[in-house]
């Protein structure tokens, strides 16, 4: 299943030339990530509330296919691709209506707020995310 999440591309998001800026790439993906988990019922606040954990960024690949640019409104699809007991790895696309400009792969992990150590996710996180399900999606 797909969460697809709306970017408009700012001025502040480009370089000179007014094609997006690579490092944005990783801010776009970052927001539609979060509100993909939030969709899901797994939102950052609460992981760290109430289970005392949260996901961190453990390695990204990101593949530039054509540039996006000033005004563009892109959609950015977020796929879970694999669940472990402490880690997902999530393919985020960025679209320009059917074209695809940019394919980012992230490999998140759980770890404990007080001391970044790895932990397990809490088993609901693990269902929600091995289900896919995207809530009002």
């Amino acid at each position: 299943m797909t969460f697809r999440h709306p970017v408009r591309v700012y001025y502040q998001d480009t370089d000179a030339g007014g094609i997006v800026y690579h490092a944005n790439y990783l801010c776009f993906a970052e927001r539609a990530r979060t509100e993909a988990l939030r969709a899901m019922g797994i939102p950052h606040a609460e992981m760290v509330k109430d289970h005392g954990v949260m996901f961190v960024v453990r390695r990204i690949n990101l593949d530039y296919q054509r540039p996006a640019r000033l005004d563009d409104e892109l959609t950015i699809e977020t796929r879970i691709v694999e669940v472990g007991g402490a880690s997902a790895t999530l393919r985020q696309t960025f679209r320009r209506d059917s074209d695809s400009l940019a394919v980012l792969d992230v490999w998140l992990g759980c770890a404990r707020v007080p001391d970044g150590r790895a932990a397990r996710m809490p088993k609901t996180w693990r269902a929600r995310m091995t289900d896919g399900i995207w809530k009002g999606v």
